[in-house]
């Protein structure tokens, strides 16, 4: 099954006072790469969410976005930075004696310092929050799966069209070369014929053998052979469940060497335009697989 490295996913869910949301942005890598962006105070859940990921996923650049947002009581709490506290309060004794003011020190006067006191929030790591979290986080990456799987079958029309034009091309190259004996012993008439202008009388038995022997150096047999092993490869991994960017990338390359092997033992017109026309293809298909999980 072809899937797309690219989409986008979000999902909330809400289980009595807690609120989680996640966001998820699929873009095409190499690899694997999770940047998951979550709450300071949720930091503990981080390994869990990204091993959750990582089981569903196997390539592209995941940027995850996760909010959670608990309004139970107890969740907020303040604490005062009493070294700050101790410091302003000293300053401020130490500017009232050295002024004489006759003003006292209030709280308030704290207060307007800012920074005494400052909300603490407290996490709850029990079990309800990474529940809640967990199956938000599976149905952001089941909607991701969904629109990267149609996606992919969209490129997968494409290819299997590409794929059916390029066994075409094997097929017709395959034919081109079943008479090469004959071309050779052709041209070879003809060059002779036209340097010699047609005085010298030709022997058959060394014209058929010099054409024999360049008709053995041109033999494509074995690349035709392994390009269409390639080619039903190619077909049996887009039909797979694993996926197979990797694998197609790699059967790509070898089915550009085995057309510019082909192209350049083959000297003939219709077979050099044919594989003009291929490498076209294989080169449309390597833009698609790029995209490809």
């Amino acid at each position: 099954m072809i899937k797309s490295m690219t989409g986008f996913a979000a999902a909330e869910v809400i289980a009595g006072d807690i609120t989680v949301s996640v966001d998820i942005r699929a873009f095409n890598s190499r690899h694997l790469d999770i940047v998951l962006r979550a709450p300071s105070s949720y930091m503990a859940l981080e390994e869990k969410m990204k091993g959750l990921i990582t089981r569903q996923i196997v390539r592209g650049r995941l940027e995850v976005k996760v909010q959670i947002k608990d309004g139970s009581e107890g969740t907020v709490a303040f604490e005062i930075d009493w070294s700050r506290a101790n410091a302003m309060h000293g300053a401020l004794v130490q500017l009232k004696d050295k002024l004489d003011l006759k003003n006292d020190i209030s709280v308030d006067h704290l207060l307007n310092v800012g920074g005494m006191i400052k909300p603490v929030e407290k996490v709850d790591e029990s079990d309800s929050i990474w529940l809640t979290a967990k199956e938000c986080l599976n149905r952001a990456i089941d909607e991701l799966e969904s629109m990267r799987r149609k996606e992919g079958d969209f490129i997968a029309d494409d290819l299997f069209a590409r794929l059916d034009f390029i066994e075409t091309c094997l097929m017709e190259i395959k034919g081109d070369s079943n008479n090469l004996i004959y071309q050779y012993q052709e041209r070879l008439k003809e060059r002779i014929a036209a340097l010699t202008q047609e005085t010298v009388e030709l022997d058959p038995a060394r014209l058929a053998q010099e054409a024999a022997y360049l008709a053995d150096r041109s033999d494509i047999s074995e690349e035709i052979v392994r390009a269409e092993s390639h080619v039903q490869q190619f077909r049996h991994i887009m039909r797979s469940e694993e996926p197979g960017g990797r694998k197609l990338n790699f059967l790509l390359q070898e089915l550009h060497r085995e057309f510019n092997t082909i192209g350049s033992k083959i000297g003939h017109a219709d077979t050099s335009h044919r594989i003009v026309d291929v490498k076209a293809e294989l080169e449309k298909i390597r833009e698609q697989i790029q995209n490809v999980e």
